[in-house]
C-alpha cells in the first residue's frame, strides 16, 4: 500500500522530476485535462476534481506517515489544482482543440500556486495534514479559474 500510494501521489513519479516537480506535475496533466474537457466538458471534469480529490486524500495521507508536511514529490494535488483552473470554461473547451487557454490556464495556476495568495498561503502553512496538502491547490486553481474565464471573454474567436 505504501508503494501505490508513493506512484499516486507523485503522478506516476513524476513528482521525482529533478528540476521543479510541482511544475512538471502540473504541465504532463494538461493532456489528461485537455481530453476529458474536449470529450465530456464541465461533467467529466467535475467527475475528474472529485474522484482526484478522495484518491488523493487517501494516498497523501498515506505518503504523510513517511514525510514532512507536502513534500515536493506530491504532485497530485497540481493535478486537481490545474484541473480547477478550468472549470469556468471547461464546457467552452468541449469539442475544442484551441491550446490557448490551456497555455494560459498553465501560467495562471502556477503563478498563483508559487506566490501564494491568501487563502492560498493560509492552507499551506495552516493546514498539516492531508487535506491541507490538497486544499492550497484547490484555492491557486479557483483563482486561476477566475482569471482565466475573464481573459477568454476578452480574447477575440473563443
Amino acid at each position: 500500500m505504501k508503494k501505490f500510494s508513493f506512484f499516486i501521489s507523485t503522478l506516476c513519479y513524476i513528482g521525482f522530476f529533478p528540476k521543479a516537480p510541482g511544475t512538471a506535475g502540473s504541465f504532463v496533466s494538461l493532456p489528461v485535462i485537455f481530453f476529458i474537457c474536449y470529450k465530456f466538458g464541465l461533467v467529466g471534469l467535475v467527475f475528474t476534481i472529485i474522484i482526484s480529490f478522495f484518491v488523493a486524500l487517501l494516498s497523501v495521507k498515506k505518503v504523510l506517515l513517511y514525510t514532512k508536511h507536502d513534500p515536493s514529490f506530491v504532485v497530485i494535488d497540481e493535478f486537481i489544482g490545474q484541473a480547477v483552473t478550468f472549470l469556468f470554461i471547461a464546457d467552452t473547451l468541449k469539442s475544442n482543440t484551441n491550446l490557448v487557454p490551456y497555455i494560459i490556464g498553465f501560467i495562471l495556476f502556477r503563478i498563483f500556486d508559487i506566490t501564494k495568495p491568501f487563502p492560498v498561503s493560509y492552507a499551506d502553512k495552516k493546514i498539516t495534514n492531508a487535506f491541507g496538502v490538497i486544499l492550497d491547490d484547490i484555492f491557486a486553481g479557483i483563482y486561476a479559474t477566475i482569471i482565466l474565464y475573464f481573459i477568454m471573454l476578452f480574447i477575440k474567436g473563443f
